[in-house]
Order: structure tokens, then C-alpha cells, then sequence
């Protein structure tokens, strides 16, 4: 065992996090879970390749929001995990794939919107749902893979009279965790990023020289876009800044106290992870025509509005 105490105050965490999950469960809850019903009823005859890849993003938020109980009664518990360490590693491991599952299946819509818009003879005659169903069978074989080895590393953990749930790893693995963090942050994230920035980047620039679409259009769909990749820097990039310079913090030499304010931040960042879930609804309400029944939405749209609406997909995703 290390002989370099590390303890810090998780005071925040403890009043932060419980009543913020509390509300992210029940809104992403009840989002998903009618996403996912009106996909398998209503919706089931009007499946494409972007509903497809809706699908499985719907599934992957589901499966983490019901593990989030697990999760609160942990914080407010004043973090004792009173479940089993199995429990305690499926908890962190849905955790994980949820991250990268939602952060894959977002380039996979945004792929699937570029080649739609820049390449649209190519999307008519090539892909269909059947290609977007193998597509999204094997990013979760990938996101299985490299999400497994989190089985490894989180566990249970005694500490006084309580039992910490580790979310990365023990101070006496946190060398070996670490490239494995990094490696999550390189690939899963930046990677990922990337494609996603490239794709809008270029729907931006066949948009822009549409001459079918008047300037304001334009401007509205750049001011769309700007805000998508806006969401995306704010949510998914922090926490992986964040948490590995909080593991660093922690892998640092005995001198070296550990900073509760790099602490707290990364308690922060992963509520706007999180959050993600509960923001994926509003991306579905404008795929779906009757979750837009429900909403109140007009479905009635002459073409120009519905190839606007198209555009607007694109960047909503």
C-alpha cells in the first residue's frame, strides 16, 4: 500500500452530486424511455440510417440512467457503498460505456448527416439501415472493448469505517490507470472530436455555397453548428482534461497536497457529462414526427422547410 496519504475533503461532492443526478435520472429517464418506446412502436416503418444510430444512442443513455439510484444513495450515503464490489464495478463500468457509447454514436450521426448533405447521390444509392446496424453492432463491440478494462481497475475499497466505489482506480494502480485513462481520453474523446468538428466543417461550406439558401438560413445553420461543437468542448472535453490532470494530481509525490480544487472541478465535470442524457431528447424531437405530435409541433411542411429541416437535423445531432 502506498505509504502517501491522499485524502481530501469530499464535502462538495456529497451535496453536489446527489440532488443534480437526482434530476438528470428522472429527465433522462422519462426522455429516453419515450424515445426509445415511440422508436419500437410508432416510428418502427420509418426507420433510416440516422434513426438507426438515434436507436442505439437512446439505449446506451437508458442503460446508464438506471444505474444512477446506485449512484446517489452512494453520495448522499456519505460515499459508503453499501451494495457488492460486483455491483460497485458494473455501476462504473455502464458509466464508462455510456460516455464513449454516446460520444461514437454522435460521430456516427454526424457522419451520417455529412454524407447525406455533401455526398447525397452516394447516401440514396449505397447506405441503407442494414449498413447502419452493422455500423452501430460494432462500435459496441468497441465500446465494450475498451470500456472492459474498467472491471479491472474500479472496485471497492475499505477506508475507515466506510467502503469507497473507486471511479478509476486504488493509489496503488493509479501508474497503470493512468496511460489507460489517457489512451480513453486520445481515442475516445479527441479522436471522435475531430471526426465530428470535420463533418460540420464541411456541411458548413456546402451549405454556404447552396445557392438555394438565403443568407439568413446560412447564418442560422453556422450559429447551430457553432453551438453543437460549443456543447461538445463544454461537456465531453473538460472532463477528460480534468480527470486526467486530477489522477496526475493524485499519482503526485508525497510533498505535494492534493488540490481540492482540481478535486471539485472534476466533480462538476461529470454532472455536465451526464447532463448529455438529458439534452439527447431535444435532438430526437426533431427526428421523430411523433414525438413532434406530442410536443405540439407542426408536421405539415412545404419542401423548402423540409430540407431546412434536414439541415437543422444535421447540426442538432
Amino acid at each position: 500500500m502506498s505509504n502517501c496519504p491522499k485524502n481530501i475533503d469530499s464535502t462538495f461532492q456529497q451535496f453536489f452530486l446527489p440532488p443534480v443526478f437526482g434530476v438528470e435520472f428522472c429527465v433522462a429517464l422519462l426522455g429516453n424511455s419515450l424515445a426509445i418506446w415511440l422508436l419500437l412502436t410508432r416510428e418502427r416503418r420509418h426507420w433510416h440510417t440516422g434513426i438507426v444510430f438515434v436507436f442505439n444512442l437512446a439505449v446506451c443513455d437508458l442503460l446508464y440512467v438506471l444505474s444512477l439510484p446506485l449512484l446517489i444513495g452512494y453520495y448522499t450515503n456519505d460515499k459508503n457503498w453499501i451494495f457488492s464490489d460486483a455491483l460497485c464495478r458494473i455501476e462504473r463500468f455502464l458509466f464508462t460505456c455510456n460516455l464513449y457509447g454516446s460520444i461514437f454514436f454522435i460521430t456516427c450521426i454526424s457522419l451520417n448527416r455529412y454524407v447525406g448533405i455533401v455526398h447525397p447521390f452516394f447516401m440514396r444509392s449505397y447506405v441503407q439501415p442494414k449498413h447502419a446496424m452493422m455500423v452501430s453492432l460494432a462500435v459496441w463491440f468497441l465500446v465494450i472493448g475498451i470500456c472492459s478494462p474498467v472491471f479491472h481497475f474500479s472496485m471497492t475499497e475499505e477506508k475507515g469505517n466506510k467502503t469507497e466505489c473507486l471511479g478509476s482506480a486504488t493509489d496503488d494502480q493509479i501508474t497503470e490507470y493512468i496511460p489507460y485513462s489517457l489512451f480513453l481520453a486520445s481515442f475516445g474523446c479527441a479522436l471522435p472530436f475531430l471526426a465530428t468538428f470535420a463533418s460540420y466543417f464541411a456541411i458548413l461550406v456546402v451549405v454556404w455555397k447552396n445557392d438555394n439558401i438565403t443568407n439568413a438560413e446560412k447564418i442560422k445553420i453556422g450559429e447551430l453548428i457553432f453551438t453543437v461543437i460549443l456543447l461538445y468542448v463544454v461537456s465531453f472535453i473538460p472532463y477528460h482534461v480534468l480527470r486526467n490532470v486530477n489522477l496526475f494530481n493524485r499519482d503526485d509525490s508525497c510533498s505535494s497536497a492534493p488540490s481540492l480544487a482540481i478535486y471539485n472541478a472534476y466533480q462538476v465535470s461529470k454532472v455536465l457529462v451526464t447532463f448529455n442524457m438529458c439534452i439527447h431528447p431535444l435532438l430526437y424531437v426533431s427526428v421523430f414526427e411523433s414525438m413532434r405530435a406530442i410536443c405540439g409541433l407542426s408536421t405539415s411542411r412545404d419542401s423548402t422547410d423540409t430540407r431546412y429541416e434536414a439541415l437543422q437535423t444535421s447540426v442538432d445531432s
